[in-house]
């Protein structure tokens, strides 16, 4: 992580999510993505169209292209962030990841509203929102083998660990733990929906990207909320 981001994120630790903090988010899941971008791809390639990490890396460059200026954010509402990125995604990025992932942020974003920063349980509630959105949009549960795998379980253990005590970062920390969990668990796993549902049982033995690239994103808001 560079200098400049772990700044906002001791800045943003243990506090609410400001327009500053949803902009390192996205700022710091677009690094995670691009260095990652090579991997999904080739993860895409056995059980996909191939070209999951290169048009994950392309949308989420867009999206941060498209955020604020360091001056206009700070007058800048964090639904207001993640609205912005997920349109830049979806706008440019291909295959079914726009759509689900553009989705995923916009439901988030409206889900803090207009709010000018969101506390540990706002955040909670946007993580629900965007696995409401991706489910509705994409049809698919848990065990199906998609990015749910490792949003669902994300979303449930930012909830609980706010209900056990724990701030934002702490929730944040649990939510990404789960999620890189919750990516690992759908090795086994036979596809049912998406492109690699057609490979039936051949699809089981290779990690799904989709849960791959969505536990970098939930790292991604553990890195910009926890203290290093």
């Amino acid at each position: 992580m560079t200098a400049p981001m772990e700044g906002r994120a001791d800045e943003h630790a243990g506090g609410g999510l400001d327009g500053r903090g949803a902009a390192a988010w996205i700022r710091r899941a677009a690094e995670l993505v691009s260095a990652d971008a090579e991997r999904l791809t080739r993860l895409d390639a056995a059980i996909g169209d191939g070209d999951h990490g290169h048009n994950l890396h392309r949308g989420f460059t867009a999206a941060v292209a498209a955020l604020p200026d360091d001056e206009q954010l700070g007058e800048t509402r964090p639904g207001k962030v993640l609205i912005t990125a997920g349109r830049a995604i979806v706008s440019k990025t291909g295959g079914a990841s726009g759509p689900l992932y553009g989705t995923a942020l916009r439901r988030a974003g409206k889900a803090l509203g207009d709010a000018s920063e969101a506390d540990a349980a706002a955040v909670g509630a946007a993580l629900k929102a965007a696995l409401e959105g991706v489910q509705e949009l994409g049809q698919a549960n848990e065990g199906d083998k998609t990015m749910i795998d490792a949003l669902a379980p994300a979303a449930a253990a930012f909830a609980a660990a706010l209900a056990d005590g724990a701030d934002l970062a702490g929730s944040a920390r649990a939510a990404a733990d789960a999620a890189d969990a919750g990516a690992a668990a759908t090795v086994p796993m036979q596809a049912r929906k998406g492109r690699a549902s057609y490979l039936g049982p051949r699809s089981a033995g290779h990690l799904d990207p989709g849960a791959s690239s969505t536990a970098l994103v939930l790292r991604a808001l553990a890195d910009v909320t926890g203290r290093e």
